[in-house]
């Protein structure tokens, strides 16, 4: 099942990069703001078509969920906006790993300090050796 998850997980890397191969080129057409909108509006008109078919009809509401829990929904756009200014500018395998190393980074950081109910794993040696190689490869893309 793990490596399933994991296999899983990659692909939604890959999915990542092509959103921001897309992203980029329409932003310069439509403008920043604007391509981050389309790309929110055809992902919500699908998640609703998603909810309709597949979501449980007794499941808890939303709005009675603590509000800290929503962020997400303000962080999601700020990554796209960011998405879509700077691979125009750096390329898209220089974002993705930049943002790989800030997201790593950070979860290293809520992993190890069980914030947001995530569970205990300790910042070991080895976690920190896998984020030392992705901020070497985030300065070797950089140099190339």
């Amino acid at each position: 099942m793990q490596l399933l998850l994991i296999l899983l997980v990659v692909a939604g890397g890959m999915g990542l990069s092509v959103e921001a191969g897309l992203l980029g080129p329409l932003g310069s057409e439509v403008g920043d703001l604007w391509a981050t909108f389309s790309i929110f509006g055809v992902g919500a008109a699908l998640t609703f078509l998603l909810m309709l078919f597949f979501s449980p009809r007794n499941s808890p509401s939303f709005f009675a969920q603590p509000g800290w829990q929503l962020l997400g929904g303000v962080l999601g756009p700020v990554y796209v906006v960011i998405l879509t200014v700077a691979v125009p500018h750096i390329g898209i395998a220089m974002t993705m790993i930049g943002i790989l190393a800030g997201q790593v980074f950070k979860s290293l950081i809520i992993d190890h300090y069980t914030l947001f109910g995530a569970g205990y794993r300790k910042i070991d040696s080895k976690r920190m050796i896998a984020l030392v190689f992705i901020i070497a490869a985030l300065m070797l893309v950089a140099k190339g």
